[in-house]
């Protein structure tokens, strides 16, 4: 018997995040390291719990285990519970078929039973490649008071942006009376945050129709949103005024790392009333050579630096040795820069040893785009790697030739 919840939160933690390239060969989107000592979907977990939320459906697909180790039994986020907690929830087979989850609105659709085991009032649809704080109990309660169907958070962005969106045109109350997907002519600048909360029996109602319907994408920014509006339902504008950041580029990945820099970050990780919890390994302490100069850089444990860094972002275990430069650079957790090696603007993946004196990127100045190196590789001493190149195993052998 389980026990009754007011609210479930649904985690859509399965797409592939095509644009981080080499990045995602191995990962799932949500499983990317962030910020030192992160990943992605630590903020999402930690932003749930935070608001009360204590049960989280998983929903993964594309090279889902690294994420599902990761996840585990949800401990780092207190979500280690008898009654809720994280569950992981791949696609499996059911009497009739086996298939892939086809969309996000059939994702939910298949695990229709695992949110009916909890009998919940409502349903928090949540995407697992966002970073954000966010209190899900205010929404929630904006969603009861309005007396909704559904509601759908969105934040304010430039105009000039607002075609990169899915576009709310609301009443002054906050309905929803017009949904546009990436308009070219945008009539507001409420972008939708793909945070949803439903009603859970009218979503059944929807999910189920939606099924049927061969023609459709099985997707809730392209089905199941404007249906429910066509329909006439109560739907409403949730408005967010938070920092929150779609890292599905190398590029916004790059700057939302870059937003926890300086004295007065962007987006502070040290805030202690809304924690971001993680699943991290002891390491010894970092350890800062003699001759070292470190300037705006976040360091985590592990880390020995011989060498000069300037406005990066180190993970666990990192080594540079003297002599080498790394600036407005990401290196993940294990990675080695040898003697007299230059990295600049550049996300440098797991365990990959940089030799002596080669040359990663070039200064974000020059215009160029971010360079990336992959998993698990070794770069020649002496190499060059031009700006803006995509490393992984293949083009590597291919430079090597």
């Amino acid at each position: 018997m389980y026990k009754k919840k007011e609210c479930v939160a649904m985690l859509l933690a399965g797409g592939q995040g095509s644009r981080l390239y080499t990045l995602t060969e191995k990962n799932a989107k949500p499983a990317v390291p962030f910020g030192g000592k992160y990943r992605i979907i630590d903020f999402t977990l930690s932003n749930c719990i935070n608001s009360g939320i204590d049960t989280v459906g998983v929903l993964t697909q594309y090279q889902p285990l690294v994420l599902n180790e990761y996840i585990g039994n949800g401990q780092p986020w207190d979500l280690d519970r008898n009654h809720g907690g994280v569950t992981v929830l791949p696609p499996y087979q059911g009497n009739k078929t086996a298939d892939w989850y086809k969309g996000t609105a059939n994702a939910i659709y298949q695990n229709i039973n695992f949110i009916s085991r909890y009998d919940p009032d409502y349903v928090l649809v949540l995407s697992g490649d966002h970073i954000y704080k966010m209190d899900y109990s205010l929404m929630l309660d904006y969603h009861k008071a309005k007396g909704a169907d559904a509601t759908i958070a969105v934040i304010d962005v430039p105009i000039e942006e607002a075609s990169r969106f899915g576009i709310m045109n609301t009443e002054e109350d906050g309905k929803i009376y017009e949904f546009e997907e990436k308009p070219p002519k945008p009539k507001s600048t409420k972008a939708s945050m793909g945070i949803y909360i439903f009603t859970k029996d009218k979503l059944f109602d929807y999910l189920r129709a939606d099924e049927a319907d061969e023609k459709s994408s099985k997707d809730f920014g392209k089905n199941i949103i404007p249906t429910m509006l066509a329909a006439g339902e109560k739907m409403y504008a949730y408005p967010f005024a938070g920092y929150w950041k779609d890292v599905g580029t190398l590029s916004s990945l790059w700057e939302a790392n870059m937003d926890l820099l300086g004295k007065e970050p962007i987006f502070d990780l040290s805030d202690r009333s809304w924690r971001i919890f993680s699943r991290n390994d002891a390491q010894a302490p970092q350890y800062i050579g003699p001759d070292a100069s470190v300037v705006n850089v976040i360091i985590t444990e592990g880390c020995e630096i011989y060498g000069i860094v300037e406005n990066s972002i180190l993970f666990g275990g990192v080594k540079i040795a003297r002599g080498a430069c790394v600036r407005d650079s990401i290196l993940m957790s294990g990675v080695t820069v040898g003697a007299g090696a230059t990295v600049e603007y550049t996300i440098v993946d797991s365990d990959t040893r940089l030799g002596a004196g080669c040359s990663i990127g070039e200064r974000r100045e020059k215009g160029g785009d971010v360079t990336v190196i992959g998993s698990e590789l070794t770069i020649d001493g002496g190499m060059k790697i031009e700006a803006g190149a995509q490393i992984n195993a293949a083009a590597l052998a291919a430079l090597k030739k």
